[in-house]
């Protein structure tokens, strides 16, 4: 069953996306080089239709982009928001046949239950729960065939797209946005990397009693299938309506699972939407997926810690000197000065020291008008290109935030990031990464020149 990126499998992936796509990419560029009006919100819910009928990357690349500031028009970025991860799953004889391909013919005889229909269907894969000899109820992740090809293949489509929305707006360039996504989606493609990231996730959330990651079990996992315990829970956003107390708990629970890998080892959870956890009895939080897991050296953590202090004190040398820590080039006062805009937008929660939302008055209309009056801004400067690694750091706080938001917590978001990051030291964060990096098996980040490991 060999299923490797191939030029057939790439060909009649074309031959199924490029069909439906086509005429998206022809509005887009008849817009810009004819002079051609069309209704980008009929268009956009036109692409949101097709996106969520393609089985495959396309449907996933469509929810990251959607929340990545000012990538495609707010027009396409609101539809695209709403597309989820309800993928038609794949019936029983895919499902015997991709078992026997993983674990042999006589894979059954290793569970004592396995249930024939998908307990879930996602864009690159679905889940089924069964049982093991032992009692133990487990998580069966099988990925759908020919994925390897059909990321390839979608992920030219979506460079198409970029750059015909580029030509028409040049306030952010999303060159680096295409190669992080590929990136990032060639991971999610290998389940025995997740398994590594469950096994990293279990490490450095040991001592976090609010949070549970599943065990990884090994020898009933592949490439290409993944076996992990299964956790009971309720999806976060069922309880949006519970008491003030018990979203708090919950909140905090879910700051933790995030924050605590990232300021504590570089480590971020690339992809959370609210799919992605779920609410145990106790208010604790279970974490479900670990395809889209980005590392980062300590020096751009550090960055990061540094631009919060800039913030706080209006330091702009320091601002600075944080975002060419990053990467960024040719930075004037003026174009810091827009940055600065977007990034008071999102460290506000921890530059105030008081019990709030963690979107203020103004909700998510005034992150709208934050977003609008600096995209303008750095289309007048001429355009600004984000690092890569923004890519899903950006997502990462916008999709965490969303979350938030929806549970409606009243929280000292400043607190709880002083008590986790108040005595923040890159040298003792690169430390414990390599420490964890190693015991789990997953690669370190290599980001070329700039982003260096502390030393």
């Amino acid at each position: 069953m060999s299923e490797e990126n191939s030029f057939g499998g790439r060909m009649r992936r074309y031959a199924t996306v490029t069909t439906k796509m086509s005429g998206v990419a022809a509005r887009l560029a008849g817009e810009r080089f004819l002079g051609i009006g069309i209704d980008r919100d009929k268009h956009a819910a036109e692409l949101t239709a097709i996106l969520g009928g393609i089985k495959g990357p396309l449907m996933k690349v469509g929810q990251l982009i959607a929340v990545l500031p000012d990538v495609l028009p707010e027009e396409y970025a609101r539809e695209l928001r709403s597309l989820q991860s309800n993928a038609p799953a794949m019936g029983w004889p895919f499902v015997k046949r991709r078992m026997q391909g993983e674990l042999g013919p006589g894979w059954q005889s290793k569970f004592a239950e396995f249930g024939q229909e998908a307990a879930a269907a996602a864009s690159l894969g679905q889940v089924h729960k069964a049982k093991l000899p032992d009692g133990r109820a487990v998580a069966v992740k099988l990925q759908y065939p020919d994925m390897a090809s059909a990321v390839e293949a979608d992920l030219k489509q979506l460079k198409l797209l970029l750059a015909l929305y580029e030509r028409t707006d040049k306030a952010i360039s999303p060159g680096d946005v295409h190669l992080e996504i590929g990136d990032r989606l060639r991971e999610e493609l290998d389940y025995d990397r997740e398994r590594r990231h469950l096994h990293l996730y279990r490490h450095m959330l040991a001592d976090e009693p609010g949070v549970s990651v599943p065990e990884p079990i090994d020898d009933l996992s592949t490439g290409r299938l993944l076996t992990m315990t299964w956790l009971d829970g309720v999806p976060l956003l069922s309880l949006k309506d519970a008491p003030l107390e018990q979203r708090n708990r919950l909140a905090y629970n879910l700051f933790r699972a995030w924050y605590v890998p990232f300021y504590r080892y570089g480590v971020i959870h690339g992809d959370p939407h609210p799919g992605n956890y779920a609410a145990r009895p106790d208010d604790g939080i279970n974490l479900l997926d670990f395809g889209c897991i980005r590392v980062f050296p300590a020096r751009f953590v550090n960055g990061v810690i540094e631009l919060y202090h800039a913030l706080d004190t209006g330091d702009r040398d320091r601002a600075i000197a944080a975002y060419e820590t990053w990467g960024f080039t040719n930075l004037s006062h003026e174009l810091v000065d827009v940055l600065n805009q977007w990034a008071s937008f999102l460290y506000g929660p921890i530059l105030e020291n008081r019990t709030r939302l963690i979107q203020n008055e103004g909700g998510t209309e005034y992150g709208k008008e934050v977003a609008a009056k600096v995209h303008a801004e750095l289309r007048r400067l001429g355009g600004v290109k984000p690092p890569r690694e923004f890519v899903f750091m950006d997502r990462a706080a916008i999709g965490l935030g969303s979350v938030f938001t929806h549970l409606g917590a009243e929280i000292n978001w400043y607190k709880l990031f002083h008590d986790l990051a108040g005595d923040f030291d890159a040298g003792a964060l690169a430390a414990r990464q390599a420490a964890a990096l190693a015991a789990s098996g997953v690669p370190g980040e290599a980001l070329p020149g700039r982003l260096n490991p502390v030393g």
